[in-house]
């Protein structure tokens, strides 16, 4: 069994780090640990966790900018923000419930650290582009910090956008410093039953290249139910967020629907609005069903329906559509493989990619979790790993075998 260390202050967490790298010995490293379960497993006698690294200690809501320790739990943060009808407006997903752990106990750290994204990413953007800074512990012990408390602050490398998506095998992050936007006043939701995924996606388009600003567009194909948060939704559903101020959003859901065709369109409104959102963003239709692998692809959209005909032309598959199309949540039967070959085939012949979510801890170590790199990009990842973590302590192999 590992041994836990839990640094008190951002000093400890320092000489943590030090003296792993003087004595050469790997660790594992994680926030809430609700994500142990993403990425490759890691079997290491060492595990440092942040957690006591946590609270907010600059809130500037007229600013739009906070920043808090790495271990703050994101529903801390989130609580904080509807004090002032703010939010995270990228929308992160808590894995919790797809993982087999409890909801709302991630840290806002591997919020980052993974670059976590939810159905608004379509119009907000990522994870990535909302953090503006942040200080962290290298693989040498070194403390260094990156940008500050704007958006247009950056000299040289924009470190941010690096260690967004580096899964802790880079840095150890000790704070981080984000923007936040006004929460929306109104939120309403389209709800188009009976449309099979080619014409919900063709629909999707559509409506994104309008100027209705749309926040959410996704699709449940027959037989996918959105989880028990919206249990009473299932499909054929296609359904398009709009948010903002109630009488824009009025007008934005009468012209929208006159745009795709108004007859047979529902309106979600408020709560019902809110929790399907949340359901399709937690991947909640595949929650509870543990033993079943879940893949996130990531394709053209106009591909998406394609990718997941030719799957379950060869596999048992349940799926359904986010972003527009081009995000894909796959759950397949228990495999060996978990179907990495074929599903990597698929998305491959379209330019896309395929990162494996949901398996047993003996699939992730037998399969690429990630989408595999090429020589070069793979080249230039270990050399990314040697300049911040030149002997190789920081989530080793966790997600990519030897990196």
């Amino acid at each position: 069994m590992a041994t836990t260390l839990k640094p008190a202050d951002p000093n400890q967490l320092r000489d943590m780090v030090l003296f792993m790298a003087s004595k050469k010995t790997p660790a594992e490293i994680v926030g809430a640990g609700t994500k142990r379960g993403l990425g490759r497993p890691l079997d290491l006698d060492y595990r440092i966790e942040t957690g006591a690294l946590a609270g907010i200690d600059l809130y500037e809501p007229e600013e739009l900018v906070m920043r808090a320790g790495a271990g703050t739990r994101l529903a801390h943060i989130e609580r904080a923000l509807e004090t002032h009808r703010q939010q995270l407006a990228f929308e992160p997903i808590d894995y919790g419930p797809l993982l087999g752990e409890p909801a709302g106990k991630a840290s806002i750290g591997g919020v980052f650290a993974c670059n976590l994204s939810g159905p608004r990413r379509v119009k907000a953007g990522a994870a990535r582009d909302h953090l503006l800074g942040f200080v962290a512990v290298s693989g040498r012990g070194e403390t260094f910090k990156s940008g500050g408390r704007v958006v247009k602050n950056v000299t040289g490398y924009d470190l941010c956008k690096l260690m967004a998506g580096s899964w802790g095998t880079l840095a150890v992050m000790e704070q981080v410093t984000f923007k936040v936007l006004p929460a929306p006043e109104a939120t309403a939701t389209l709800l188009i039953q009976g449309l099979d995924d080619r014409r919900a996606i063709r629909l999707l388009t559509l409506a994104l290249q309008s100027p209705h600003e749309v926040s959410g567009a996704a699709h449940l194909p027959a037989g996918i139910g959105a989880g028990a948060a919206a249990a009473d939704i299932a499909g054929p559903a296609t359904l398009l967020r709009l948010e903002g101020v109630p009488p824009s959003v009025e007008a934005r859901v009468a012209a929208l629907g006159e745009l795709i065709g108004g007859d047979g369109i529902d309106i979600l409104d408020g709560a019902a609005s809110l929790a399907i959102w949340r359901a399709l963003r937690d991947v909640l239709p595949f929650a509870g069903q543990a033993d079943r692998p879940v893949w996130r692809l990531s394709v053209p959209p106009a591909a998406g329906a394609g990718v997941v005909a030719a799957i379950g032309a060869q596999l048992p598959a349940e799926a359904y559509y986010d972003w527009g199309g081009g995000l894909i949540w796959l759950m397949l039967d228990r495999r060996a493989d978990a179907g990495a070959g074929l599903i990597r085939a698929a998305v491959g012949d379209v330019g896309g990619h395929a990162m494996l979510v949901r398996a047993t801890p003996e699939v992730r170590a037998s399969v690429p979790v990630f989408e595999p790199q090429d020589r070069a990009v793979g080249g230039l990842t270990r050399r990314i790993k040697e300049g911040f973590d030149p002997v190789g302590i920081l989530n080793p192999g966790r997600m990519y075998a030897g990196v």
